[in-house]
Formats: C-alpha cells, structure tokens, sequence
C-alpha cells in the first residue's frame, strides 16, 4: 500500500494513504482526545474534541480540522497540543458539559464514564458557561433500556449503531437547533418501537444517556427475605467479562472468582446456565432430526437469543415457523429449576426465586414474556446483567480478586465445553453439531472443533456430510450475528439465493459476549482491543480445558433426562423447555405500520 510521510508534534510519521490524522498520530503513540468517534462505527466529526493544527508544506489550513475525518497528505506538519488546540478542546467540551446533567457521582457511569474520564484529564475544574438546559424526558417505559435525554451529549454513537451496525435505526437525531435531541421519532418511548434491546446502543453511549433498567433492588429484597430460596444462573459469557469491572484485562476468566462472590452475596444456591445449554442442545438438536426425518420446517433457526426472537417477531414473521421451539437456556434453566429441582430438593416452588446473570438486556424482556412460565410460575424472576453483578459485589464490599477459585453447586451445576461456546457467535451451532454428529453416526468423534463456524465474520457458512435415514447427506449451516447480518442470510433464503438446513442467529455483533449488559469497553481501549474477539477465545480455552466437551456427556443433563423428563422432546420436556412465537396482534401490527409511516414521511 502505498505510504504517506508527515510530522506530527516533531516527528516523522509513514503511514498508509487511506489513514485519518487521528490513526497515524496513534501510530506514532501520540493520543488525541475524542468523544463521539467510535471506530468503523461512528466517524462524523460532531464533538470537536479531536481538533488538531495543520499546515501542508507550510501553508496552514483554515480553522482548526478535526482529526478523525482528516485524511493524511504528504508534507503534512500536524501539531496536536499547541495552546490553540488546547484552548479549542476546552472550550468545546465546556460547552457540551453546559447542557448535560453533571449529577456524576450518583450517576451509574461514574467511573466508566468517557467524558468524565475526558474532563479528568484536561483538567476541567469549574464550567464557564452556564445557561438554558434543553428539557429532556427520561423514558423509562421498557422492561430492558431506559433513555435519559439530560445526559445525552449528541455524539451519535447510539445512532450508528443502531442504524449501520444493526440495521434497525429506531435511535437519530430529532428537533432542531438548541433543542435537538436523540430518542425515537415522534417522542415514542423504546417500549413502543422497533426495538429489539440488544443493548448495543448502551454499549455505544460514552455516558448514562443509555442504560439498563435495573434489578438490584429487587434481588437484594428476594436474598433478604428468609421466606424466599433464592437461586442464581450465569451465562457462559459473563465469566469472560466480570473481571473487568475489577480491573483485569477483557477476556479474563473469572469462573471460579464468579462463582465464590455470588455464594458470598447470599444466594441460597449457585448453579450454572452452561447446563441448560447444554440441555438446550440435546432438546434442539433431537428438534433438528425430527425436522429432517419428518418433513419439517427447514432451515431451522435458532432460538437462544431474544434479541434475535422479537426481530424476527417484528421484520421475518413468515420465519416464525422455521424458529426452533426450544425456550434459551436461561428459560430452560428457570423451568428446570421450579419443577425437578424443587421436587428433588422437596421445596415449594412458589418459595423459589429464579434469577439469572447474563451479559445481555433483552433478556430482561425475555423473562417477562407472557409465554415464559409454567402452570402459573415464571421460569425467571429477575434478570440482570454482568455490570449489575458487578455492582452488588462492589456494594457487598467483596475483594473479587482476591477470592478463592470455587465451583457451582451440584445438579444445576454441570456442564460442558459445547456449554460454554454458547456465548460466542457459531458457539450454538457448533455445540450442536458435536452431538448431532455423534448421534448420527453412532461414534464418538474425537475432532470435535468446527473452526468454519468460528471468527467473528458477519456472516459464516459450513457444510457437514453426516449420515441421515443411511444416507450421507450434506448439512449446510449458517451463522449469523447482528441483527443487519441476519436480515442478509434470511433475504438471501427468502429470495431463493440461499439454501441451509440450520442457522444460528445472535442479535449482537460477537455474540452474547459482546451483549448490551456486558462490561463497558471506552471507544479509545476499543483501538487496541477487541472484545468480541477477546472474550470469545477466553470461551475457547475454557472449552478445550474441560474434561467433556458435547452436551449428551453431561452427566446431570443425563441424570435429569433417567430421573425427570424421560427423553429429548417428551411431552414433559415440552411441555417445560418448548415454547411458541406468535404473529403480533392487530394492534400491535398497526402500530408499527403507524411508526414505519412516520418514519417514512419524516425521511421526505
């Protein structure tokens, strides 16, 4: 590629021609401050905070450029911390914080927050311009993602996102002038748009503008009220993000840390969501069979992530019947939970509170779904994310680095490699493929690793040879994550272009260990790291440490199959696992044809 020579605070810089200032001064170890810029994501030069000093072979430009948009030249002089820039930079974040709620220290960000962090270190003490603040509305309507417009900074990081990474776009910019802000269009809350609350816009905000609604109340009441048994799940994807709400790098694995804080929080007892899912793959994976066999509906998607369910709801309702019937893991494990293990423990399951720790807002949503209990109890009763478990530690004042390595409780407890892998995108299919693999051909098939369905490419393909009805036939799979890659695989089966058998669809990009509730990750550590990536092959090696690595060689998944629900699809297993997705109701159809009307005429 050809290379581009210039100076940046005194020294000699080559880079590619395609790079902005901001890469090339990052390459020469040189950080420029930035705000609304998120990498591949959000480039628009809005905030200002990037603005740098230029001159070409001595002839300085206009103003002063923003470098995040600004493509290097030859004979470029860049200077990023003359009294100039400096002066500009202060300034233009005085005027942002002018208008933002500054209630930092009982804001939920404090400390994660980028323009606090920002203000820190430009040394921002007292604030010169004070005047009018917009009003703003706080929507805090949905199960999952409240909206708070008096933090909002305008980056429009969450716009992005929603719009070019997703590819669902309920989030931009609305009014004018003084008064514009960021919400749906026409002051609809989230609870009433198409919103799938991924979280992915939380994980985009550089502030609180965007959050979780929490449920650490509540919990804190179900452990303290001694009428209550109170048991916990974790999804395979909080262990590769926990630790960094102590400190430790993305992608540490924290299992056993996990595992001996929650017990020191006061839950009654601790198990795990990694056997759920691997129950989840002995009740999908016989679904698939029975599809091939019996002249089901095919390609058959998958199910785990509810994210993915309400898009599918809400833009693919002629795909409902290709849905897997199987409830997610963590639904599993809450019906589980209330029917076989209350009967072995002998405890009313009316007493049992159900709650989960995942790395993912939608599962908020998903717990309150109308379909989501059996013969009156809710399969989940709370669910929170991984940055809410890292704060009850932190209010319970637990040392988590310093705690001992310690293991779930048993029955719930067991799991698997394929267990694990669930949390990585290609992570479902892959686990279902050891075992429909095994089951079909009778063996136990030592290469177990699926690298085609590995990576984090939006969209993967496969195809397996395995023998069905004694005839090899070719299985071909697809995976995809982020809901904009979907809507690419399932365009491309509905038009005829493509043909699967089994597709794994996440809602975010990564999977579920790059869900709206994992751990913020700031858009400057994102140049360095990725997280998707990182906390994916944290996954991996946990994979390929365990002793058993298919789902049908659990040995509390076997047990629960003797002792309760018979077999993989039995009319129990139905009955508690298995669920429906249904077209939405004549209102609810209207009111989305009533916002995409909106949406449509607000575009001309």
């Amino acid at each position: 590629m050809d290379k581009v020579n210039l100076t940046i605070n005194g020294i000699q810089v080559s880079v590619p021609k395609d790079y902005t200032v901001l890469m090339a001064a990052r390459e020469a170890g040189i950080d420029i401050p930035t705000l609304c810029y998120l990498k591949d994501i959000n480039e628009i030069a809005a905030c200002r905070v990037c603005v740098v000093e230029v001159d070409i072979k001595g002839v300085p430009m206009r103003n002063l450029p923003t470098s995040c948009v600004l493509q290097v030249q030859d004979g470029m002089n860049v200077k990023t911390n003359t009294a100039k820039v400096r002066n500009a930079v202060r300034m233009n974040v005085e005027l942002i914080l002018a208008n933002h709620n500054r209630e930092c220290l009982t804001c939920l960000r404090n400390g994660t927050c980028e323009l606090q962090k920002l203000c820190d270190e430009l040394g921002i003490k007292d604030i010169e311009f004070e005047g009018e603040k917009r009003e703003s509305a706080l929507d805090n309507l949905s199960h999952s993602i409240i909206r708070d417009g008096s933090k909002c900074i305008l980056c429009g990081r969450c716009v992005s996102t929603c719009r070019d990474v997703q590819g669902i776009g309920i989030l931009d910019f609305t009014r004018r002038g003084f008064n514009t802000e960021v919400a749906p269009a026409f002051d609809y809350s989230m609870k009433d748009v198409p919103c799938v609350y991924c979280g992915q816009c939380i994980q985009a905000c550089p502030v609180a503008a965007l959050r979780e609604r929490t449920n650490i109340d509540d919990v804190w009441e179900a452990i303290d009220d001694p009428e209550k048994f109170v048991v916990v799940q974790t999804a395979p994807g909080v262990r590769a993000s926990l630790g960094e709400e102590f400190g430790l790098p993305v992608g540490t694995d924290v299992t056993g840390k996990m595992v001996a804080s929650l017990k020191r929080l006061g839950f009654d007892k601790v198990f795990d969501t990694n056997f759920s899912a691997d129950l989840t793959i002995l009740e999908e994976g016989t679904e698939l069979l029975n599809r091939f066999k019996n002249g089901g509906k095919l390609p058959m998607i998958t199910s785990c992530s509810p994210g993915w369910i309400r898009y599918c709801e809400i833009n693919y309702p002629d795909f409902l019947d290709n849905l897997s019937t199987c409830k997610s893991p963590q639904q599993m494990f809450g019906a589980i939970v209330k029917s076989y293990y209350a009967q072995k423990e002998g405890i009313d399951p009316k007493k049992i509170v159900s709650v989960s720790v995942m790395p993912c807002t939608s599962k908020k949503t998903e717990a309150n779904r109308p379909e989501m209990e059996v013969d009156g109890l809710r399969d989940v009763d709370f669910s929170i994310t991984t940055r809410e478990l890292g704060d009850m530690i932190k209010q319970a004042r637990i040392n988590f680095t310093k705690l001992p390595d310690e293991h779930p409780d048993s029955i719930l407890g067991e799991y698997t490699g394929a267990g694990v892998i669930f949390g990585a995108t290609g992570g479902v299919m892959e686990a279902a493929l050891r075992t429909v693999a095994d089951i079909l051909t009778g063996k136990d098939l030592e290469n177990v690793e699926y690298q085609n369905v590995r990576g984090i490419e939006g969209v993967k393909e496969a195809s397996v040879v395995l023998p069905i009805e004694g005839k090899d036939t070719e299985i071909m799979v697809a995976v995809a994550h982020g809901t904009a890659n979907a809507a690419k695989v399932l365009n491309a089966v509905r038009n005829g272009e493509k043909q699967y058998h089994f597709i794994e669809v996440m809602a975010c990009p990564g999977g579920c260990v790059h869900g709206g509730g994992q751990s913020h990750v700031s858009a400057k550590a994102r140049l360095d790291v990725n997280p998707k990536s990182k906390r994916a092959d944290a996954l991996y090696e946990l994979d390929r440490s365990l002793p058993l690595r298919k789902s049908h060689k659990n040995p509390e998944v076997i047990k629960l199959y003797e002792e309760f629900l018979k077999e993989p699809n039995s009319h129990l297993s139905h009955k508690l696992l298995h669920t429906h997705y249904n077209k939405k109701s004549t209102y609810e159809i209207e009111q989305q044809e009533e916002f995409e009307k909106l949406l449509e005429s607000l575009m001309h």
